[in-house]
């Protein structure tokens, strides 16, 4: 019986005591993002700043592209997609981040990717763009009634597509959450988790 009693109080000191607050624990996020990058020249850190918190987080990540081959960053990261946009299956994921860089501009009237775009909207489902991206939600018709931010190169264009764009780092309006660009990479990549985790 005492070693018993011994026993009962080392598991208790042990559980007790292992040096970890809960603020050290990283929250785990049991969601599916889908994620889609241009075939050249998507931005290196709208990407892996994103990415990295995601999984970090727990996040199961789904790399999308036109093709599978190896795409290549503005400023040389190698990323190798996980499908072809034409292979998503949509209901497979709760958000969808769209990447920007100069490269991006491939994607801004592609029609598969549209077609995504507007289903994961009609779903309510989170829809992220960073920098140039927004574009591309606003060519599929779903920003009508938004407030967003982007580039400042894009802005004049996504305002015609919007409610209103703004010169803000990040904008949330919906289920939509867009950026302006690479340097407020982190705090989109806080949005995202944080509406993950609703």
């Amino acid at each position: 019986m005492k070693k018993l009693s011994i026993l009962i109080s080392i598991i208790v000191l042990s559980c007790g005591s292992g040096g970890e607050s809960p603020k050290d624990r990283v929250q785990t996020i049991s969601k599916s993002v889908l994620m889609v990058i241009a075939p050249t020249d998507f931005q290196d850190d709208e990407f892996r700043t994103p990415y990295d918190s995601l999984t970090k987080a727990g996040v199961d990540v789904t790399v999308a592209s036109t093709d599978t081959t190896p795409a290549k960053g503005m400023f040389g990261m190698v990323v190798k997609p996980d499908a072809m946009l034409e292979q998503v299956r949509v209901d497979d994921y709760d958000a969808l981040v769209v990447v920007g860089g100069s490269g991006c501009e491939i994607l801004w009237d592609n029609g598969v990717l549209h077609e995504i775009v507007r289903h994961f909207d009609s779903q309510d489902k989170l829809i992220a763009a960073i920098c140039l991206a927004p574009i591309t939600l606003g060519r599929a018709g779903i920003l009508v009634d938004k407030i967003v931010t982007a580039h400042p190169a894009v802005r004049d264009e996504i305002g015609k597509c919007c409610m209103r764009c703004t010169e803000a780092q990040i904008e949330i309006s919906g289920n939509i959450i867009t950026c302006s660009g690479p340097k407020s990479s982190a705090s989109f990549a806080s949005a995202i988790l944080n509406a993950l985790s609703k």
